[in-house]
């Protein structure tokens, strides 16, 4: 992505074929994944977004080595695996961080990570209670303690990443685990995520009743891995196409086990269709209606739902969105602050999302909140906007998809670069 920091976004034409970029939950699976193994694996259709990029400086302090090229990653392990002593760099990336705490701790006592304030505020309440973590400053933890083998309580919904962040550690160890949910698992999806990508390097993890069993002294084998597409950042073109003309979304898999694939769904509880393709799928402008969509399992999908809702005919509303408030923003507020700035009805009450649909909106200035997801949802509101939509701090799209704008740019998206 071009280096900059504030857009403005000019009225355009949306129109065309994108091809979805590459998952960024399966490109962090398959790098440590790969990355535990005995011999060298490829992974191909990456991208090498900030997030994907913490976790490979994370991995390099277990002793891999990584080689680079446009859309491949070749990861090299160590004949045996040992921690560097270095602090470890997390960026701003929760699955970077939640994924290494308990990995680092199979092979040393005694880890120090570091990250952007915004991610080492969000909660880790669930490793608290396992090792003990002491936060030096803002930006700066230390964990002690060895993962042992056990059976781990842990409420269900929690991040999911603290229970992937077990599944890739625990086999590892001496002896068998059980991890046992007091509560019904939310965002299960990135879970299913985590248990294809671990079976595919040969670690079983067997679902028990409420819960995972994960057999000990198990042994990760290296294999080539392709990136399938991503239904997160994809969820806002299959949104753009809804809101005027027709844009193909292409390598989204509709066998993946990604939870917000849902967003399918979700856009025809709005009374819309959505064309399914060999690779992919289409959307085409039409009007939509409000709806009831309950975003407990899917909060990465929230922006994009609520955008629609701003832009549907009637009232919707987005129920249990707790974990919204826990994200590279606190995404109620960021939501409902950049889509009632740029003239939309949206407020929040007895958590929920409140909204009652319009035409189109008016347009303004809005800061990103340092969140990719917040950038994408304004400039897809953009389509349907009556004046410039300017956007501060727009190079967060980095996160998770770099060449975003420039993707956009290929179907008619029109920017200006102002800062």
């Amino acid at each position: 992505m071009d280096n900059f920091s504030t857009i403005k976004l000019l009225p355009s034409t949306l129109e065309g074929t994108i091809t979805a970029p590459p998952s960024k939950s399966f490109s962090h699976r398959a790098i440590i994944a790969a990355s535990l193994c005995k011999s060298k694996s490829t992974i191909t259709n990456i991208i090498y977004s900030d997030d994907v990029l913490a976790t490979i400086e994370a991995m390099q302090h277990l002793g891999v080595r990584f080689k680079k090229s446009k859309h491949n990653l070749e990861v090299m392990p160590p004949k045996r695996h040992k921690y560097s002593k270095e602090s470890v760099f997390a960026n701003e990336s929760g699955s970077t961080l939640r994924f290494a705490i308990p990995l680092f701790s199979v092979f040393s006592n005694n880890v120090n990570f570091t990250g952007k304030k915004t991610l080492l505020d969000r909660p880790i309440e669930v490793y608290e209670k396992i090792f003990k973590i002491t936060r030096n400053s803002p930006e700066d933890i230390m964990v002690n303690g060895f993962l042992k083998p056990n059976n781990y309580i842990i409420p269900g919904n929690v991040s999911s990443q603290f229970i992937s962040g077990l599944l890739f550690s625990l086999p590892l160890l001496n002896n068998d685990s059980t991890i046992s949910l007091t509560t019904p698992l939310e965002s299960s999806g990135y879970v299913k995520i985590t248990i294809e990508v671990l079976k595919t390097y040969n670690i079983e993890i067997k679902e028990i009743q409420n819960g995972y069993f994960i057999k000990g002294n198990q042994q990760y084998i290296s294999t080539n891995y392709n990136i399938e597409g991503d239904f997160s950042n994809s969820a806002f073109f299959l949104v753009a196409g809804l809101l005027q003309n027709s844009i193909e979304t292409l390598n989204l898999s509709n066998d993946s086990v990604q939870g917000d694939r849902n967003i399918i769904d979700v856009l025809k509880q709005f009374k819309s269709r959505v064309v399914h393709l060999e690779n992919g799928y289409m959307t085409s402008s039409q009007e939509t209606h409000g709806t009831v969509v309950d975003i407990s399992q899917i909060p990465d999908l929230g922006p994009p739902i609520a955008l629609l809702g701003v832009l549907s005919k009637g009232k919707t509303i987005i129920t249990n969105i707790t974990r919204l408030k826990a994200k590279e923003s606190d995404r109620v507020e960021s939501i409902i602050t950049t889509l009632a700035t740029l003239g939309g009805n949206i407020y929040e009450k007895n958590n929920e999302i409140h909204i009652n649909g319009k035409n189109f909106l008016e347009g303004g200035t809005v800061d990103s909140f340092n969140d990719h997801r917040i950038v994408m949802m304004a400039t897809i509101a953009s389509l349907r906007s009556k004046n410039p939509i300017i956007i501060t701090n727009a190079n967060a799209v980095r996160k998770s998809f770099p060449a975003f704008f420039k993707t956009l740019k290929t179907i008619g998206l029109k920017y200006e670069i102002m800062e």
